[in-house]
């Protein structure tokens, strides 16, 4: 089980410094398209992030009731996010400028 935690901190905070640094360079970029891809790769990493941490709330903690809920509700927005960045990912990479 420690194994576990240790693996989940990795993805939260490997997750946590990609959405930092393609935040940075959505805010940098002229183009239109690299702003897209880089939005796209932000929330990627962002919902790699909220699944981290949904998993953290889950499966490491004893569960309380207010536990599983917001535990469930991350869950649900992590994928979410992924799901809206891989789908935005596909649409601004097939963008000729």
């Amino acid at each position: 089980m420690q194994w576990l935690h240790g693996l989940l901190l990795v993805v939260f905070i490997v997750s946590l410094f990609g959405t930092v640094l393609f935040s940075f360079r959505y805010r940098r970029q002229q183009s239109r398209k690299a702003r897209g891809i880089d939005a796209a790769k932000m929330n990627m990493c962002m919902g790699v992030m909220l699944v981290a941490i949904s998993f953290i709330q889950l499966l490491l903690f004893t569960g309380s009731s207010v536990r599983v809920i917001v535990g469930a509700v991350m869950l649900l927005l992590g994928l979410f996010n992924l799901f809206a960045g891989i789908r935005n990912h596909g649409l601004y990479t097939r963008i000729k400028e």
